[in-house]
């Protein structure tokens, strides 16, 4: 299992201002921000992402626009400074929400320079963007799968595509003369990565064979790894634990308390992300049917509720930490404690070879965050390096 450490950077000075409105996204003023201590902040988060390189982490970046829990607005913008800062880690984007960008020859072309730029330590992932992008992105809702797998498909055949200009000719995009430069050190592509948390989702990754990685996802996850594997077999091939990724915040501390303690603040991150003004929580058109259906079974709040390993609904805005820790959603306490849940979990989902670890968040500070980075990179993530798919998953397959 490798470690990918990432932060939102997000602007948590203006939470309370947020939480008090009912919405932290969209439609939150950004006279709620103050510039200068905006770049502090940044400046700051770039230093621990600096770190990670430092203690043997891998790194990720997202972006999320018109909010303040996460102030990245472009991951490329991100992972060019952090490429010129580090020099052994790889660098994930997670990613492009390619399906809201206007030019996805643009988005190729990003990627082959950092990938260039890094000495071909790119990875590159292609997500669909959550519900609230839809409005600040003045995207139709509706087309966004169909716009999706389009710019998926343009993206892959531009990265390539190494003889000369193409002519592409689709529903969304049209371009005479489709010829970047320069070209990804990674032949054909920088590994690609998707996002999701259904069943359908990890049957379309296998189809591509792309990573797929799920976020905060609790009990959700399994079903999605399952149905990958099972369309994999049904293709012809295997896939291992390194087709599986998971995102989880996680809090390591020199004792229990100090590891919980730590994983708590950052929690916050998950309490606030659902508060949002109603209209933009689900989008005509953006979910499926079947995925509307199911909500609507599970009543007004499921939006913002998983369920612990008994079933049982966890409100996000409310949990206690131990309750995250049932949903699987939150690993905490001492480097011992955090490497023994995460091989449990390991066991559970049948081999996961990633770990997005949500390792500073809230009002987590500087010091704590370099803490939680040192402490799990030193003494966590070379355990979980020896993880790979458990032994009853091997035997099976």
């Amino acid at each position: 299992m490798r470690t990918w450490y990432f932060s939102e950077m997000a602007y948590h000075p203006a939470w309370e201002k947020g939480l008090a409105r009912g919405s932290l996204r969209v439609n939150f003023p950004s006279e709620n921000l103050d510039p200068q201590e905006a770049g502090t902040l940044l400046n700051r988060y770039l230093d621990e992402f600096a770190l990670c390189d430092e203690v043997g982490l891998d790194i990720m970046v997202n972006e999320h626009h018109s909010t303040a829990t996460c102030m990245t607005v472009s991951v490329p913008m991100a992972l060019a400074i952090i490429a010129r800062e580090t020099n052994k880690a790889r660098l994930l984007s997670l990613g492009n929400p390619i399906a809201n960008r206007p030019d996805p020859v643009r988005v190729a072309e990003e990627m082959a320079w950092l990938d260039c730029l890094s000495g071909g330590r790119i990875e590159m992932g292609l997500v669909k963007g959550a519900p609230y992008e839809i409005a600040p992105a003045n995207s139709n809702p509706g087309r966004l799968m169909r716009r999706y797998w389009e710019a998926h498909d343009l993206i892959i055949k531009a990265l390539s595509t190494t003889t000369g200009p193409f002519s592409w000719e689709g529903e969304f995009y049209q371009y005479r003369a489709v010829n970047i430069w320069p070209r990804p050190i990674q032949q054909p592509t920088p590994p690609i990565w998707m996002t999701g948390m259904s069943v359908d989702t990890g049957k379309a990754a296998a189809e591509k064979g792309h990573v797929v990685g799920t976020l905060l996802s609790g009990g959700l996850a399994k079903p999605m790894y399952e149905a990958y594997r099972k369309r994999a077999r049904e293709l012809g091939w295997e896939a291992g634990p390194d087709r599986m990724a998971y995102a989880a915040i996680i809090g390591v501390g020199t004792t229990r308390e100090e590891g919980l303690r730590r994983a708590d603040i950052i929690a916050d991150y998950v309490r606030t992300a659902p508060v949002v003004a109603e209209p933009f929580t689900n989008p005509p058109g953006y979910n499926s049917i079947g995925a509307n259906v199911a909500m609507l079974k599970a009543g007004p709040r499921a939006h913002r509720m998983v369920t612990d390993r008994n079933g049982v609904p966890i409100d996000h805005r409310t949990a206690t930490v131990e309750q995250f820790m049932d949903t699987e959603t939150v690993f905490a306490g001492t480097p011992d404690d955090v490497f023994n849940q995460l091989k449990a979990f390991n066991q559970r989902m049948g081999g996961v070879g990633h770990l997005l670890f949500f390792g500073q968040g809230g009002l987590l500070n500087h010091q704590d965050a370099k803490s939680n980075i040192s402490l799990f990179g030193k003494e966590v993530a070379p355990r979980l390096l020896e993880l790979g798919a458990p032994e009853h998953a091997a035997a099976a397959e």
